[in-house]
């Protein structure tokens, strides 16, 4: 919930000309649906929230998609956290967002604790419960914020896992073949790596995003933003070979502007990506717990390992604050200490 911090102005002060309940967005179960859809699933689908709780949960997150541009998995997030505290309220006899007390949120967060949650789990509902607070009471809502002086969870950072350099080289040749998933996997591969693009904005690659020489690729990343990295040499022979090959023998491929695609010619999704990879690992040798955010976390180690400077990394990964990015200096201390023996002159 890394979002939080970016868009805590908007959640204060957004959306003051916005009738309340008139937007865009649901919570889970809200939506109309037919008398047989809602018995089909009536075992899998929530009890929709009143509007007591619903509608301020609705509004803010619209107040986030139209101000902040978050993604939808990102507002996901918020969206589940919030309606889960709004379910536990109602069990306890809450009626509505003015009920809830700073008592109430910190029972609410010793009880995830007593679910054996992670810490993190804890502060990111803290975290959603406290912007949506800003923004109740920003819309004269609500008359204080309960969550105001709570304290957050003190977080041990973990660790990003990586890949060493050889396990790279195996897993991006893993798929050598000249069929046509071949090429794209490849290709999929070199780019995530090469330009430590999460997933999604690998997959959101458009053709109009690549310049001809294919030197760089211009990244669309969260809240929208764009960033152009290099793509380098051997990323952009793979994307060659995929796009003027591979890619071309596929239905609908001269009318689809994203550049990885499916068998059937449409957008290759997240969950699709994300499988190619895993299948990838396996291929090389490797674990199974590679994800394509190993990747992005092997690109920044490596960069940093080779003397890449911290901000320049930070650009190139699209973090907001360079406090994100020094997670990676933290990664080899054996190679840190080298770096000092070797040019400290007490080293």
């Amino acid at each position: 919930m890394g979002a939080h911090r970016a868009v805590s102005a908007i959640a204060t002060s957004s959306l003051k000309r916005r009738p309340l309940g008139s937007t865009l967005f649901s919570v889970p179960g809200s939506k109309p649906h037919s008398k047989s859809k809602v018995q089909s699933e009536a075992k899998s689908k929530p009890k929709a929230l009143p509007p007591s709780f619903g509608d301020g949960i609705v509004d803010f997150l619209e107040s986030l998609r139209f101000e902040a541009g978050l993604s939808r998995n990102t507002l996901n997030a918020y969206r589940h956290n919030l309606s889960s505290f709004a379910r536990w309220a109602l069990a306890r006899k809450l009626d509505s967002w003015t009920d809830i007390s700073p008592d109430h949120v910190v029972a609410y967060l010793g009880e995830l604790r007593d679910r054996e949650r992670a810490e993190t789990t804890a502060a990111q509902h803290l975290a959603s419960l406290r912007m949506l607070f800003r923004h109740l009471v920003a819309q004269n809502l609500l008359e204080r914020d309960p969550a105001a002086l709570i304290r957050s969870p003190v977080l041990r950072r973990a660790l990003p896992s990586t890949l060493t350099v050889s396990d790279v080289e195996a897993l991006l040749g893993a798929p050598s073949k000249a069929t046509w998933q071949d090429q794209r996997d490849r290709a999929l591969l070199e780019v995530l790596y090469a330009s430590g693009a999460r997933i999604s904005e690998a997959i959101g690659l458009t053709t109009d995003a690549i310049e001809p020489e294919l030197r760089v690729l211009r990244l669309t990343g969260k809240g929208r933003k764009t960033r152009v990295v290099p793509a380098g040499r051997r990323a952009a022979e793979a994307l060659s070979t995929w796009i003027e090959d591979g890619r071309r023998k596929l239905p609908n491929a001269s009318t689809t502007r994203e550049v990885f695609i499916s068998r059937s010619g449409k957008p290759l999704d997240r969950t699709n990506a994300w499988r190619r990879v895993v299948q990838a690992a396996l291929r090389a040798g490797l674990s199974q717990s590679i994800s394509p955010h190993t990747l992005r976390h092997s690109f920044a180690t490596h960069l940093i390992e080779g003397g890449a400077d911290l901000r320049s990394v930070q650009e190139m990964l699209g973090h907001a604050s360079i406090r994100t990015t020094e997670i990676y200096t933290h990664l080899d201390g054996e190679h840190v200490r080298s770096l000092h023996r070797l040019h400290h002159p007490r080293g």
